[in-house]
This record gives structure tokens, sequence and C-alpha cells, in this order.
């Protein structure tokens, strides 16, 4: 197997213990601060969305005009 080269069963199992803990703090905290979310980032998905398009645009530009 390729990852026991570079991993020890302890630390494959503490990665996933890790992983699990890691995204189950972070689902509660979401949960608890969600009222702050609606309050405080209404709309927040779509201006990321804009200005992400919108740099990507914009680099794709720069790069066909330089013509790489």
């Amino acid at each position: 197997m390729f990852l026991s080269a570079y991993f020890t069963s302890g630390r494959i199992i503490f990665m996933i213990f890790f992983i699990l803990a890691f995204v189950a703090l972070m689902i509660y905290s979401y949960r608890k601060d969600i009222k702050n979310h609606e309050r405080y980032y209404k709309n927040a998905g779509k201006k990321v969305l804009i200005y992400g398009s919108l740099i990507i645009a914009i680099f794709v530009a720069i790069r066909f005009l330089a013509g790489n």
C-alpha cells in the first residue's frame, strides 16, 4: 500500500479521528452561529460568485492578450 510507506497505522488512525472531530466541530459551530450568518452575510454567495468570476475573466483575458 502506498500510504504505508509514509504513515504508520497510528498516524492514519489519528488523521481519521482528527478529520472527523474537525468536521463535527465545524458543523456545530456553523449551526450555533446560523442566525448571525443570516443577518450579517446576506447574499454573500452571490458576491463571491460575481467577484470570483470577474477575477477569472480578467486572468483569462490577460493570458489571451499576452498570447500565452
